[in-house]
């Protein structure tokens, strides 16, 4: 399992709604978070998943559309989205008022070293982007599939991250861009790799050499 600090292995991960992917909570006035997010692949899992993805061209743009991926679904009963779950779940000492938004906390961002504690400076970003996951076999899948790719609870999907540094990566692929902080190059090509896998999506040659690049010196 992955050792930055983002993609530390929960040691208590709250239950799965099996549509969304999404964990049950009902938030109290204040909630205190304890759990931790999902991990990603070990650097032997990461190699074996990479070894099982289609190489195929990046596909077209054709038909893309943010509204193609509804995100940020309820996810902690009525009050939370999948966004602040993701808050919650990210940060530490995360307090959140009755709407669920975030109060107070501390979030570490694995992309730059980035310390926070104000939810607005960060972004939840897509490990592999939506415009990354359409040109990628995304945009055969149904709305309600992408839906649940948008939303994805159970892996390494979503992650809390520096707005702007997110901002730079774009729908970038890692052979167009890794994060600023080396250190977290491998956990972020082996959560990189988890999801195509999980999700059964395509990398290019180009993507794919990269990827291995990196995991060969994790």
């Amino acid at each position: 399992m992955p050792a930055g600090r983002a993609l530390r292995t929960a040691t208590a991960v709250l239950p799965v709604l099996v549509a969304l992917g999404c964990a049950t909570l009902t938030p109290t006035e204040e909630t205190e978070s304890s759990a931790g997010p999902p991990g990603a692949p070990d650097t032997a899992r990461a190699e074996e998943m990479l070894a099982d993805l289609r190489t195929a061209r990046e596909g077209s743009m054709d038909g893309y559309d943010r509204d193609e991926f509804p995100h940020w679904d309820e996810a902690e009963g009525e009050n939370c989205n999948v966004r602040e779950r993701v808050l919650i779940r990210d940060g530490e000492n995360v307090r959140t008022g009755s709407d669920c938004y975030p109060t107070s906390g501390t979030w570490d961002s694995p992309y730059d070293d980035g310390s926070w504690s104000d939810p607005s400076d960060l972004d939840i970003d897509h490990m592999v982007p939506l415009a990354a996951a359409w040109r990628s076999g995304a945009s055969d899948w149904t709305q309600r599939k992408r839906e649940r790719f948008a939303n994805d609870l159970s892996g390494p999907q979503l992650l809390a991250v520096t707005d702007n540094v997110n901002q730079s990566k774009g729908d970038d692929t890692p052979d167009e861009w890794l994060p600023p902080d080396e250190s977290f190059h491998c956990e972020y090509v082996r959560a990189w790799i988890g999801t195509k896998h999980n999700w059964d999506l395509t990398v290019t040659g180009a993507e794919r050499t990269t990827l291995r690049g990196v995991l060969d010196s994790c």
